[in-house]
């Protein structure tokens, strides 16, 4: 017999075994038994939480339900978070891009194996640490991978309601920094030269660089576009998620006027469309292979301009813009940038005029 208030014990198995009382006969039958567990110390848990709740069933009234006591007893039980499956739960309920937060989930899963988040440690953390350093990442690219780790700890911990430290918070890399090189930028005349390099190549790859260099754009939101999003009559385009590709932030969500060299290098991508999406070559099964895009434009892009990227791209409109003295705050609703402040947050932002008249002033003109 088990010491435990109305559980029984049959082969190493506690039961929660009870009489139900007569106004609850109906519905429940004359007698309950339950399997709880093999540690008395859970089987003790759970017998003394489903007491309570069993009591407030039984009550007496009218109309007594009928309850699943199976699933009052899983309800009960505290839920086990192993890593690979808190991950995806937290991506899907973050409606977040998947990368980078997933490889980083499967650099520390591939150390330290994949676990229930409760037995995972600081050493497992300082471990994750030197595994990113003897791959020679920066320590910018280590950070980042810290935070996306820290963030499914943090969910983790939360659900399951731990008192336990997150073993990611406040961790210390070594020279964190000093290894960081600044980005840099195109010169008008290399502007120029690659836009028309990109328009008279016949390549579409290639033609995404002049769109990427007079929005501002991010190249996974410019080859995820679909056709539906372009304007052809208002000249704008629609920045927005779509079933391939999800956007950064929620901040990147925009409408961009198509101005000089991007208005001209979108109407040559269009006919070579296949009538849905304008890079049509990297959708494939419903995804969006940015990367695979970066990987061939950057090909191009390092060998004729001295190492800058695609990316670079990016920059250097915010320092085009910056040049003309354009508020940040138009700067960074052109470039989908998290905004900076509260006030910011506040309204519509600036209408698709305002934002066509700052762009104009660091347009490059199509010959």
């Amino acid at each position: 017999m088990s010491h435990i208030p109305y559980t029984i014990c049959r082969h190493g198995m506690i039961y929660y075994s009870r009489r139900v009382p007569k106004n609850a006969v109906k519905q429940y039958g004359s007698h309950i038994r339950l399997a709880l567990s093999r540690d008395p110390i859970e089987a003790a848990n759970y017998a003394k939480k489903l007491t309570p709740i069993l009591q407030s069933f039984w009550v007496t009234q009218k109309n007594i339900r009928p309850v699943d006591l199976s699933l009052v007893l899983d309800n009960i039980k505290p839920r086990v978070f192993i890593l690979s499956e808190l991950t995806q739960e937290y991506i899907e309920l973050k409606n977040i891009q998947a990368n980078p937060t997933l490889s980083s989930v499967n650099i520390l899963i591939s150390l330290c194996g994949d676990i229930n988040i409760e037995s995972y440690d600081r050493q497992d953390a300082k471990t994750f640490i030197s595994n990113l350093q003897s791959r020679g990442n920066k320590t910018g690219t280590i950070r980042r991978r810290i935070h996306c780790l820290s963030a499914i700890f943090n969910y983790g911990h939360s659900e399951l309601d731990l008192q336990k430290r997150n073993p990611f918070s406040r961790l210390i890399i070594r020279n964190e920094g000093q290894d960081k090189l600044r980005r840099g930028v195109f010169t008008f005349e290399q502007l120029k030269l690659g836009y028309d390099k990109a328009i008279n190549s016949g390549s579409d790859i290639k033609l995404i660089f002049p769109i990427l260099g007079e929005t501002g754009c991010r190249l996974a939101e410019i080859v995820g576009l679909r056709v539906e999003d372009i304007d052809f009559a208002n000249q704008v385009i629609r920045i927005r998620p779509n079933a391939a590709r999800r956007l950064k932030t929620q901040h990147s969500t925009r409408i961009l006027p198509l101005v000089g060299y991007a208005l001209k290098a979108i109407e040559l991508a269009m006919e070579k469309s296949d009538g849905v999406w304008l890079f049509p070559r990297y959708i494939k099964e419903g995804h969006c292979f940015a990367t695979h895009s970066s990987n061939a434009l950057n090909k191009w892009v390092k060998k004729d301009f001295d190492g800058l990227t695609a990316h670079s791209l990016r920059h250097t409109m915010r320092d085009r813009l910056r040049a003309v003295e354009c508020p940040t705050e138009m700067i960074d609703q052109i470039g989908g940038w998290a905004d900076k402040s509260i006030g910011q947050s506040y309204g519509a932002g600036y209408p698709i005029n305002v934002v066509r008249r700052w762009l104009s002033r660091v347009m490059i003109e199509a010959d």
